[in-house]
């Protein structure tokens, strides 16, 4: 690492790039980071944008996520084409601020997951947006593929966010859960004056994922996910299905455990809505009982991995935009939790929800360009601490390729 030479090594800008399991577009968050130590970095964020995937990009994809329509060759083809979108966003970030690619020092890149695979004997995980592409088209330094370091020391490779919610939530006066809700739901439980080897976390089972699933095959891909939870809001929970979803494997699973599209994609969705109408039930009604599956599973992992010493719910991700969602969780946090806990989104701490996984990989690309242990081995599994992520370097003498793509 100390071979790279990286500008402004008291204040750094570094760009951090996501696509997440609900393939809706490349989160792009330009983030300047100053430190006072290893574990104590003060960041703040200078630009954010989203940028949709088109419906046929979305579409390959998908494609390219299902074991029966994916191949060699579309995800090797997808792998480049990704790269340069991931490019231009990268680029889209700094210069819709006015800057420009020879002031930033480091990009951290996701990528986009294609397929996680858990098993009892066997893990294994595979994001594709090729960062050499980005290096190149953008002249910067690219961190990528940083869960396959947490799974060859014996993890899962997820969740990773727990360390970057470590850093910046943290808090000596509140017992605090940071629920992510993307395509999956996952929690970071940070007690009060917590040391991060006393933080928890998992992935609790479906996010949005199920519940965009569900929309879109009863609107015959009209629509991609229930807008400001207003479907759900019309319809009645079904308390048989909802029991017989709170019985599925992965949600009585022991931590550490992880999923994704493998578990709760198009296919479960289908089967949901085989047996909801089979029961009778309207759209709205599937609809509603779907998202209070979310919700509760979001709170029975709280109680069978925490407990109820919980003061503080603060939840980010695309759920948090959706209203039904976030008062069933509400609901459910008060009844089998605590009367007295508080659920709130992000945004009431000052922090933006779309933001916050684009800024968790410049942190933690951040701190792999510092050489520092960047997992959480209580949370994913892993055997020990490890730096994560693999490194595509770039001197500093940069030529940045101007070509449209």
């Amino acid at each position: 690492m100390n071979t790279l030479e990286v500008k402004g090594e008291d204040i750094m800008l570094v760009i951090g790039l996501m696509s997440g399991t609900s393939v809706d577009g490349i989160d792009a968050a330009l983030v300047e980071i100053t430190e006072e130590g290893p574990q104590k970095l003060n960041v703040k964020v200078v630009n954010f944008i989203n940028t949709p995937y088109s419906k046929k990009m979305r579409e390959k994809i998908l494609e390219c996520s299902d074991p029966k329509t994916g191949s060699v060759d579309k995800i090797c083809i997808l792998n480049f084409e990704l790269g340069e979108l991931f490019s231009q966003a990268a680029k889209e970030v700094v210069e819709s601020k006015g800057l420009n690619m020879q002031d930033v020092s480091l990009i951290g890149s996701h990528g986009q997951t294609i397929y996680h695979y858990v098993s009892d004997d066997f893990i294994s995980t595979f994001q594709i947006g090729e960062a050499c592409v980005i290096a190149e088209k953008t002249g910067t330094t690219t961190v990528t593929n940083f869960r396959a370091r947490d799974i060859a020391a014996g993890g899962q490779g997820a969740p990773l966010v727990p360390y970057v919610d470590y850093i910046l939530f943290k808090n000596d006066d509140y017992n605090r859960v940071m629920q992510n809700i993307g395509g999956i739901g996952n929690f970071t439980y940070i007690p009060k004056n917590a040391k991060i080897e006393d933080i928890k976390g998992t992935d609790t089972g479906p996010g949005n994922m199920l519940i965009d699933g569900v929309v879109q095959i009863l609107s015959n891909g009209e629509q991609n996910y229930d807008k400001d939870g207003k479907i759900s809001k019309n319809g009645k929970i079904s308390d048989t299905l909802l029991a017989e979803l709170m019985a599925h494997p992965f949600i009585k699973k022991e931590s550490p455990k992880t999923t994704g599209r493998e578990v709760f994609g198009l296919k479960y969705a289908q089967e949901i809505i085989n047996r909801g109408k089979s029961m009778k039930l309207n759209d709205e009604d599937i609809v509603a009982t779907v998202t209070a599956f979310t919700a509760k599973s979001i709170a029975d992992a709280y109680l069978r991995f925490i407990g109820t010493n919980i003061d503080q719910v603060i939840i980010s991700g695309g759920g948090s935009y959706n209203p039904t969602l976030i008062s069933m969780i509400k609901y459910y946090v008060k009844k089998m939790i605590d009367e007295k806990a508080t659920v709130m989104v992000l945004e009431e701490l000052g922090f933006s929800s779309d933001a916050k996984e684009s800024v968790a990989f410049a942190i933690l690309a951040y701190q792999t360009y510092k050489g520092r242990k960047n997992n959480v081995p209580q949370i994913t599994g892993a055997k020990r601490f490890v730096t994560l992520g693999e490194v595509v370097p770039v001197d500093k003498n940069k030529n940045v390729d101007k070509t449209p793509f």
